[in-house]
């Protein structure tokens, strides 16, 4: 007979790039094998939910395609013909190579590559204390938040907002620019806590028929890129209809009468013409927010993935200081509690041997970089070697074409850190196998809530697979790279973190699993003034004096046309916008089922997912001789793609929206959709504006 299983239960983290970080129950079985994985019914934010794709994480990891051995590449790049080596013979290939290409041109021709993989604080940011210890080129990761944060942090002066909790003691809950059904469950938790227990409404705004929208008590659905309008025209019938609080605004903000005057000429017909919503849609959603206090504005990422997103970001959370709504508890706008953590590195990354005169690239433009485009590579030597971890650019990053014609360079040497062969693996000349996060400790902090999270090794990780940690120490040890963290282990450098950011020590964490930093009432709602001088909130931003920080610690610099930005919050007309040649607009929006291009791997996500798809609407599919399951090629400058449509009522017309970030053989022609997206820098930061695609159509025949 089979001995029965020992199932025991553990604490851990969610280490994928989401706003959410959960707090997860896991089964363990026989101290070998993940079983389910749950919610921590015990950790309020969580509150027990979780999304599908983690709840079946075991799929993932115990899953045969996972990577075991390190690898050399043996074939053709993007072949994936490769043999199996040794740890040993690996890294001193990758020392050899490495010291190679810097004794001929300068230590700055080597880039570490990464991004948020995982969110754990170790596993995530080690990368950097090489890249500084080497003095090799650094890395600028804007790909995600550079024009979101700004955006908030220009009215309040910081990334912090109410306690997210509070979404259950609201009366009203405007869910903008996320599809939280399928990216961020536990905002619909707190959500529809509100609704069944105070009979709150729930308004969703976005630019298509999703998941969230379907939830709604009030749905929106407006072109993209045109937020900023549609908050300008709100706050329009509020200064109209008697709805702005007058005693908050000349207490707390900066320049309300100007705001008043400036919005005289945007009203809810120069917003419906912009939007492509109605006067009586607008109207109706001024009147329910300006008439409940208790209004939360959950602010999502979505919509700032625009040239604009930045100023619309910012116009949005303009509106509850024009209603006062952040003075009641339940209301408020939030987008990212960052600010509260007060996270410190400097050890961890090896702030002390930073460079910087050193040259900072752009992730976002990793193809121009890799294309030998001068003025992505600062005026500085080509990139010839790469270490990557955490991210799968051959799939995510803007511009594919130009990637691809970068990864190809046989001059290029490249490693990869992967879980599974990506795209970007299948390009590399060495590949080494990454554990998972139930196989490593880490720290983490949740950017949709306040827990700080210690989640510890719960199995042994499968084959020869090492942790992020283990490969950075190697690598340093091989190329004479010194810094004392290289020597220590995760756990010495969780703590370190941690007493360095004045946080709960690794003791206690491991005794209670998360500590609550939320700060209190008067300062997570700004009662005592916001984080600017003169405690005012910001209708006039000044968007260089933004504390925006990025790139290893440091101050990221001004980009794209940021001195045209506007005064006020406005419609800036700054979009990719659709012309005779290009007229329609592309989304490419995320699916429930993935996350970027993570969980495509499983064969659950995939067939949940089903294919790739463009949702089109119907006139406009008619017009085009197009019916669900045609083929049809999209296309730009940057290249086209073919996919199969499907004919949608659910978004404007002139709108297309692509979801989820396919692996590129999924697609009819091995192109994925960011062949069509954009690198160029928007303003004030850069960043990467995903949704603001103009495109055109053609039925393939």
């Amino acid at each position: 007979m089979n001995a029965t299983p020992k199932i025991t239960r553990h604490p851990s983290v969610c280490p994928h790039d989401c706003p959410s970080a959960c707090a997860l129950d896991v089964e363990v079985i026989d101290g070998t094998t993940i079983g389910r994985v749950y919610g921590a019914r015990d950790q309020s934010y969580t509150a027990g939910v979780i999304c599908a794709k983690v709840a079946r994480y075991a799929e993932r990891i115990h899953h045969p395609d996972r990577l075991l051995y390190p690898l050399k590449r043996t074939g053709p790049k993007g072949s994936r013909s490769f043999e199996r080596i040794s740890w040993d013979e690996a890294i001193a290939t990758i020392a050899r190579e490495f010291t190679a290409r810097e004794a001929r041109h300068g230590a700055q021709t080597i880039w570490p590559y990464y991004y948020a993989g995982t969110m754990g604080r170790v596993m995530r940011d080690g990368i950097n204390r090489l890249t500084h210890a080497k003095k090799y080129s650094r890395f600028n990761g804007t790909i995600c938040t550079n024009l979101a944060w700004p955006g908030f942090i220009a009215g309040t002066g910081k990334l912090a907002g109410p306690d997210p909790r509070e979404m259950a003691k609201a009366d009203c809950v405007v869910i903008w620019g996320t599809n939280a059904v399928a990216t961020q469950v536990n905002v619909m938790t707190h959500a529809i806590a509100a609704r069944k227990e105070r009979g709150a409404k729930i308004v969703v705004i976005d630019i298509y028929d999703n998941a969230t929208m379907q939830q709604a008590d009030m749905a929106l659905c407006l072109r993209p890129g045109t937020d900023g309008a549609l908050a300008c025209a709100v706050m329009h019938v509020l200064f109209r209809d008697g709805l702005a609080d007058w005693d908050y605004l000349e207490r707390y903000t900066d320049a309300p009468r100007e705001l008043e005057a400036h919005l005289r000429t945007r009203g809810p017909e120069w917003g419906a013409r912009i939007t492509g919503l109605s006067v009586a849609q607008i109207e109706a959603f001024a009147h329910l927010v300006g008439q409940t206090k208790r209004t939360f504005f959950r602010l999502g990422y979505g919509f700032s993935r625009q040239r604009n997103g930045a100023v619309n970001m910012h116009a949005a959370s303009c509106i509850a200081a024009v209603t006062g709504a952040w003075l009641h508890e339940g209301g408020g706008a939030f987008h990212n509690n960052g600010h509260i953590y007060g996270w410190k590195q400097a050890f961890h990354e090896g702030h002390a041997l930073r460079d910087d005169n050193v040259r900072v690239l752009d992730q976002s433009q990793i193809g121009r970089s890799l294309t030998g485009d001068a003025e992505a590579l600062k005026g500085g030597p080509p990139v010839t070697a790469m270490l990557i971890q955490n991210t799968n650019p051959m799939s995510v990053a803007p511009e594919q074409a130009l990637v691809a014609q970068g990864f190809a360079r046989e001059d290029l040497f490249t490693v990869v850190h992967e879980q599974f062969m990506t795209e970007t693996a299948a390009m590399a000349d060495i590949v080494l196998p990454a554990t998972m996060f139930l196989e490593h400790d880490d720290i983490y902090s949740g950017g949709g809530h306040q827990y700080v999270e210690f989640a510890g090794k719960l199995i042994d990780p499968p084959g020869e697979c090492r942790s992020n940690h283990d490969v950075i120490a190697a690598l340093a040890k091989a190329l004479g790279a010194e810094h004392p963290g290289f020597g220590m282990t995760p756990r010495a450098l969780i703590a370190n973190i941690l007493q360095e950011s004045g946080l709960p020590s690794l003791e206690t964490l491991e005794k209670v699993n998360w500590v609550d930093v939320q700060p209190d009432f008067e300062a997570s709602h700004y009662t005592r003034g916001f984080a600017w001088p003169d405690g005012k909130f910001r209708f006039k931003p000044d968007w260089p004096a933004v504390p925006y920080v990025k790139a290893g610690g440091k101050s990221v610099g001004l980009a794209g046309p940021w001195a045209a930005m506007p005064t006020f919050p406005d419609h800036w007309e700054v979009l990719e916008e659709a012309d005779a040649d290009h007229p329609f607009r592309l989304a490419t929006s995320p699916a429930r089922s993935f996350l970027n291009s993570t969980f495509s791997e499983t064969a659950s996500a995939r067939k949940r997912e089903g294919r790739p798809e463009v949702l089109i609407h119907p006139d406009d599919a008619a017009g085009l001789g197009v019916a669900s399951g045609d083929r049809v090629r999209l296309g730009n400058a940057r290249g086209s793609v073919v996919v199969h449509a499907k004919v949608f009522e659910g978004v404007q017309r002139g709108v297309l929206v692509c979801e989820g970030v396919w692996p590129n053989a999924c697609f009819i022609e091995g192109r994925g959709i960011n062949t069509l997206t954009g690198a160029d820098s928007p303003a004030p930061f850069g960043g990467a504006a995903f949704h603001d695609n103009k495109v055109w159509v053609k039925r393939e025949v």
